[in-house]
């Protein structure tokens, strides 16, 4: 396994931070991570990983850790069919998402903007399967890309209130992620 890239945040809206690296495979890519963060003044420390097909597909992840005193182990995978599976329970209506998104990094928007590939100008609707490990739900996260320049991109989702213009490190992560993440460099 060949490490490709690297990263580190620091979370802005509350402690915490976040290590990531990304590995070209032999299935594809796999993205391995792990978080530590105040979750509503409960440390937790969440370890993730996304396997992606050499098109930047997501076809599978795991989080594990804990949440305060509660266990958190999570198995998600999406089947040759596109439903994605939730620890062994299909969750319906994602079959068009392409993409997981765990909610509490941000390591997994480099998995999107590499499988969009856009360029200066362009734009792109990207729902994803969203993951929330507090509530332990995978659900429908709407998302907009717009390309503005080699290092920006204008990202909204309507439904999280969410709408910044991300700064890209020449390594494909977030170098900012306005009001949420800092890459420490």
């Amino acid at each position: 396994m060949a490490t490709m890239n690297a990263a580190l945040w620091r979370r802005l809206d509350q402690p915490g931070h976040d290590a990531c690296r990304l590995s070209q495979v032999k299935e594809g890519w796999r993205l391995e991570g792990t978080a530590v963060f105040l979750d509503e003044q409960s440390p937790a420390k969440l370890t993730y990983t996304v396997m992606c097909d050499g098109g930047w597909q997501s076809q599978s992840g795991r989080v594990s850790g804990w949440i305060g005193p509660r266990t958190v182990d999570f198995e998600i995978w999406r089947t040759t069919a596109g439903v994605w599976m939730l620890n062994g329970r299909p969750v319906p209506e994602l079959e068009h998402c392409l993409d997981l998104d765990y909610g509490f990094t941000p390591a997994t928007n480099a998995l999107v903007l590499r499988r969009l590939a856009l360029s200066p100008g362009q734009t792109a609707d990207a729902p994803a399967a969203w993951f929330d490990p507090a509530e332990g739900t995978l659900i429908l996260l709407p998302q907009h890309y717009e390309r503005r320049s080699e290092s920006t991109y204008g990202y909204e989702s309507p439904t999280a209130g969410y709408a910044a213009e991300l700064e890209i490190h020449p390594n494909g992560f977030a170098r900012r992620y306005p009001g949420l993440w800092d890459m420490e460099e």
